[in-house]
């Protein structure tokens, strides 16, 4: 693997708050591996967070037990404070949550009296001196564009379909994009700025299906969106979809099997590849793929993911081949 590059004096390293959530330690434990080696990589400190639970869920606990969901919020980013590091989330329904709590514990403050009694019990006590914020935050407003660009190694020039997710970006207000949420561009500019072509889609902006737990109550209602999504990304011709989030990660990969399985065994196979931000960048930055968690099907043993990373592996090999050969 590269040598680490640490893009700020190490008086001002950067240091997070590793949130992991449930979904990537139980699904996708290859986008912690990926996220882990490209901060290593680009010298950023990881700080463990140790003893932290769900988020919980925007989707369920809120609806149906909104003082539990704060409290149980707070005690996640509380853990981060004990760090004295910002807590930095890897799914966009954990970001929905944690951002949304800690911005009304930090402008309500007899609400955050109220949370600091409950979190008493735990011995926690909110403060509010850390910040919450999500990968994509990290890599376009700390790490930024020009740096990028500067650390490419490999120009795959693929074409990517980017896929936002819904929390990243809505509600605006309290998110640090400065960008129209209808039509945000950051994204995109991440992965151009890393040598991909960010192709337009129809659709681009839909949900992928499963946020909200419809996943878990409505399949064919989830299934309906991702084919509608998957259908215009076939038509586009992309090389692989790109995501900043596991769970629209999960949707899209198994995604791919259940539309099939679910709303018509007719359907042509799609077939393509989903890779998580930290993945593609790392590639780019010319990463190898196995410190990526990017592994060969006959290695997967049945588990995640479930369409083969096998073209992208192949385009990556191909590259290096012919790099070498310049050599």
């Amino acid at each position: 693997m590269e040598k680490e590059v640490n893009l700020l004096e190490k008086s001002n390293l950067l240091k997070l708050s590793l949130y992991l959530g449930c979904v990537i330690p139980n699904r996708y434990p290859m986008i912690e591996k990926a996220t882990r080696t490209l901060f290593n990589y680009l010298g950023i400190e990881i700080k463990e967070m140790n003893g932290a639970s769900c988020c919980p869920a925007p989707g369920v606990f809120r609806s149906v037990d909104k003082a539990l969901w704060i409290s149980v919020a707070a005690r996640n980013i509380c853990i981060a404070q004990n760090n004295d590091a910002d807590l930095v989330t890897l799914c966009n329904g954990c970001y929905g949550t944690l951002l949304e709590v800690d911005h009304k514990l930090k402008t309500n403050q007899n609400l955050a009296n109220r949370v600091n009694e409950v979190l008493k019990e735990a011995n926690y006590h909110y403060d509010g001196k850390i910040r919450v914020r999500h990968i994509m935050d990290i890599l376009y407003n700390e790490i930024g564009i020009d740096k990028i660009k500067s650390l490419v190694k490999r120009k795959l020039n693929w074409r990517v379909a980017v896929h936002y997710g819904c929390h990243l970006i809505k509600p605006s207000n309290i998110r640090p994009f400065k960008d129209d949420p209808n039509e945000p561009k950051f994204f995109d500019e991440i992965v151009e700025a890393a040598g991909f072509q960010s192709i337009n889609y129809r659709d681009k902006f839909l949900c992928c299906g499963a946020g909200g737990a419809v996943r878990t109550f409505k399949k064919d209602l989830t299934s309906q969106l991702t084919l509608k999504k998957l259908r215009e990304i076939r038509k586009a011709l992309a090389d692989c979809i790109v995501v900043c989030c596991p769970f629209c990660h999960l949707q899209f990969d198994l995604g791919q099997v259940e539309v099939k399985s679910i709303l018509d065994e007719n359907e042509p196979s799609f077939n393509i590849p989903v890779l998580y931000i930290t993945q593609l960048l790392g590639l780019a930055f010319g990463l190898e793929p196995k410190e990526l968690g990017l592994i060969k099907p006959e290695n997967l043993k049945n588990i995640s993911p479930f369409i083969s990373l096998q073209p992208i592996l192949d385009k990556v090999e191909k590259y290096d081949k012919n790099e070498n050969k310049k050599e």
